[in-house]
């Protein structure tokens, strides 16, 4: 108990002295202290700021109207970096506040002789002065020009192939082909590169719970050394709800002669599958076949052969067939 009250009148000592401090007449002085440092900054500040001072500004630099076919041979310059001396206050305003639009090089408006593409140091110069105050002074700008050789690539057709991931909800599957719009895109490269080039890809694309059909505009994978035109795709994927159906399809036997008969066990196959929905009732056992070879028939031992189907719709999924073997009796007829 004691030591707590000692420690109560810690803190009360401590909040006296504290509020005593506050009240003097010390801390009124540094309190004016403070002030004058305060002021004295803000007119140094005011000060520098109506000084001259040089700064680099660095501007981009936008290629526009490129045909495809084209290829640089040289490193493009991005941006000019450009010297400007003005008031400090105004460099501020340059640094944090004002940006830059790009330096816009055309194909259709600079010189494009032998080969090279070419864009003067005034053509530069005048398009920084028109982005500077009056009273910025421009001291020079890197690089001088811009002249950057280019040559024309060879063009070939080459088709689409979707990558990514789909998921589908419970019941839904796909119910076609992927379709791509357009289903080929034009590649421009060097002879070497296009020789060896046989599809160009999607971006990686993951589709979620998918209960519907679904169409994306979807960017092309970029690939070193190749302009492609157009540089995305719309991509169709067909998605329905399936059912499930069951149908009784007939075994039969191909090439049998005519002096024998054979008898199955079962003559006919229960085939289950999964069908769209928009497709359940135009489905039919004449779209389903089942064919035995004879010369199967002929060189079975146990008298059983596994059934398969040799015939059905490319829109069914998720075959089955009950029995999966039948057994068979092989009569010569006299």
């Amino acid at each position: 108990m004691l030591r707590l009250e000692n420690i109560q009148d810690s803190f009360k000592s401590v909040r006296v002295k504290t509020k005593a401090f506050f009240q003097g007449d010390k801390w009124k002085e540094v309190l004016v202290f403070l002030l004058f440092v305060l002021l004295a900054l803000g007119f140094w500040l005011l000060q520098s700021l109506q000084q001259e001072y040089e700064i680099n500004l660095t501007i981009p630099v936008k290629y526009k109207n490129v045909p495809p076919d084209i290829s640089f041979n040289a490193t493009v310059p991005e941006a000019i970096t450009a010297r400007v001396k003005d008031k400090g206050s105004v460099l501020l305003n340059y640094t944090f506040r004002r940006s830059f639009a790009p330096i816009e090089v055309s194909m259709k408006d600079v010189q494009t002789k032998n080969g090279t593409l070419s864009f003067s140091g005034n053509q530069i110069e005048e398009n920084i002065q028109k982005q500077l105050i009056a009273t910025t002074v421009l001291q020079g700008f890197e690089p001088r020009r811009i002249s950057v050789p280019y040559s024309q690539r060879v063009r070939k057709q080459i088709p689409i192939v979707f990558d990514g991931d789909i998921h589908l909800k419970a019941g839904f599957l796909l119910s076609g082909d992927i379709v791509f719009s357009p289903s080929e895109v034009s590649a421009y490269a060097t002879s070497a590169i296009l020789d060896t080039l046989n599809e160009v890809r999607t971006v990686f694309t993951e589709i979620s719970d998918a209960d519907r059909s679904i169409t994306r505009i979807v960017q092309l994978s970029k690939i070193d050394g190749v302009n492609l035109d157009p540089q995305a795709v719309s991509v169709t994927i067909p998605v329905e709800e399936y059912t499930e159906k069951t149908l009784e399809i007939p075994v039969s036997c191909d090439y049998l002669p005519p002096h024998f008969r054979i008898r199955m066990f079962p003559a006919t196959v229960k085939v289950t599958c999964s069908v769209p929905l928009s497709r359940f009732k135009n489905l039919s056992e004449e779209m389903f076949e089942i064919h035995i070879p004879y010369k199967e028939l002929e060189q079975s031992v146990s008298g059983t052969l596994p059934v398969t189907l040799t015939k059905k719709p490319d829109w069914v999924h998720g075959v089955t067939l009950t029995p999966d073997k039948i057994e068979f009796i092989l009569e010569h007829i006299e």
